[in-house]
């Protein structure tokens, strides 16, 4: 409803249950109606049937071959003025031949003619304007020459027995149809009230995440919702953890740059000759260099992207070995790259570019000619996602076992010898644990270093 209230998720399916509810019983209804309607004229029919064989069956013939009836019929309403109930025989001129004492003041207009043997129903209106319905039957009577007479028999009863019945019926239906609408209303509130129980949970708990309360949503939530709720709780601890990050750099950039601070200033006194100077100014420039690339890089990397699509490993693994080999095109490195078609990467495509290219990098820097970069998925049944796993190995000499821990500290290299700022695995890492992942060094079937990260 633009520029209005937004109506709550129940209120609209409990909007809609009643208007389907509504049209489903009312069309209920209706058809039940028809039906009884149907049924009470079909009662009426057989009703004055029966009457009609009563009269056949007291009607007789006199010495004088005319046909008569007894004053006393079989259903006493025939002789009550006004019962509702009448009879009367016709004969074949239409003209009256008998009628009962019940049928005084009614007068039926005249109707085509009937065959012997016929039956004809209908809803008629007296020439006095009473509703009524009639049964008439055509019959041929032998005299005592057996010359046939033809006779009408019409039975008429009034419509005010039938339109009692029908509004009882009615009364009965819709109030019970009304009384059943008004229950079933009632439990569908209910089963509406208990199946959206989990999201108002899940507004509750983010009630508490904002009044400080709560860290994060904690509550035990159908599997629909867990996707939601998992991204949810996933979006908050990365914001939490890129605030903290920030903070962090920050402090890690102000007291790592004191200690090359606290050399220039001790350089800058009268007894440091000028080619001291310039060496060490030199020195704890590269140094702060160093530093500030390295805490800029960590801050950069983003950590998992919330509800974001998968990246493709393949497309970027391609990109870094193409560039690579252009980098390194005095030495003739083999790079092999098995990366499966469903391996992706849920984050960044920055931050997977940052590690692919730093690992592959120092692979390509360390190896003697031979590189293996692979990615798969590991399947977890535990898991919503499946975890991807990604495998950097080459042929050099490897890292030993007790350097491993030291190579992923900023600034330590495994061979100070080699060009480097010893910011690459520390950065690594720090992008890997980011995103929940684990990152391992090990020995290479190839010879050389292999870099596993599971993500």
């Amino acid at each position: 409803m633009p520029g209005g209230v937004t109506l709550s998720l129940q209120a609209r399916l409990l909007i809609a249950a009643t208007v389907v509810l509504a049209a489903f019983l009312g069309l209920t209804g209706l058809v039940l109606d028809k039906a009884f309607r149907d049924s009470a004229e079909t009662a009426v029919r057989e009703r004055l049937q029966s009457h009609v064989y009563a009269l056949l069956t007291a009607a007789e013939l006199d010495a004088n071959s005319v046909l008569q009836l007894p004053q006393d019929l079989p259903d006493p309403r025939f002789g009550v003025i006004g019962s509702g109930l009448s009879a009367e025989v016709r004969r074949a001129d239409d003209s009256v031949h008998w009628r009962s004492k019940s049928a005084l003041g009614i007068e039926i207009p005249a109707t085509d003619p009937i065959q012997i043997g016929e039956w004809r129903f209908r809803q008629m209106t007296s020439t006095q304007g009473v509703a009524l319905f009639t049964l008439d039957f055509g019959v041929a009577w032998e005299d005592a020459r057996r010359r046939p007479q033809r006779y009408i028999f019409r039975v008429a009863e009034s419509f005010d027995a039938f339109y009692d019945q029908v509004r009882r019926f009615r009364r009965s239906l819709w109030g019970w149809l009304g009384a059943v609408t008004l229950l079933l209303l009632a439990v569908q509130g209910g089963i509406l009230r208990w199946g959206l129980a989990p999201l108002r949970r899940v507004a509750d708990d983010l009630s508490a995440i904002e009044s400080g309360s709560a860290q994060r949503l904690s509550g035990s939530y159908p599997k629909e919702l867990r996707g939601l709720t998992d991204n949810l709780n996933t979006l908050i601890t990365n914001a939490r953890a890129h605030l903290e990050r920030y903070r962090d750099m920050l402090g890690n950039l102000a007291h790592s740059l004191k200690t090359p601070l606290a050399v220039l200033r001790a350089a800058m006194e009268p007894k440091t000759n000028d080619g001291d100077l310039r060496r060490i100014t030199r020195e704890q420039v590269d140094r702060m260099s160093q530093i500030v690339e390295y805490q800029l890089h960590r801050a950069a990397a983003s950590g998992r992207a919330t509800l974001s699509g998968p990246v493709c490993i393949a497309p970027p693994a391609r990109k870094i070995v193409a560039a690579l080999t252009k980098v390194y095109g005095e030495k003739p490195v083999q790079c092999e790259l098995h990366v499966e078609n469903d391996a992706v990467f849920y984050g960044d495509e920055g931050d997977l570019m940052e590690v692919l290219g730093n690992l592959a990098d120092n692979a390509y820097k360390w190896c003697r000619g031979r590189v293996q970069i692979s990615a798969h998925t590991d399947a977890d049944a535990n898991r919503t996602q499946a975890r991807l796993v990604l495998r950097i190995e080459d042929d050099g000499p490897g890292i030993a076992e007790e350097f491993t821990d030291q190579v992923l500290q900023r600034g330590e290299r495994a061979d100070p010898a080699t060009a480097g700022h010893g910011i690459g695995l520390a950065m690594v890492q720090d992008i890997v644990r980011l995103y929940g992942g684990c990152l391992k060094i090990g020995r290479s079937a190839l010879g050389g270093a292999a870099v596993e990260i599971r993500i």
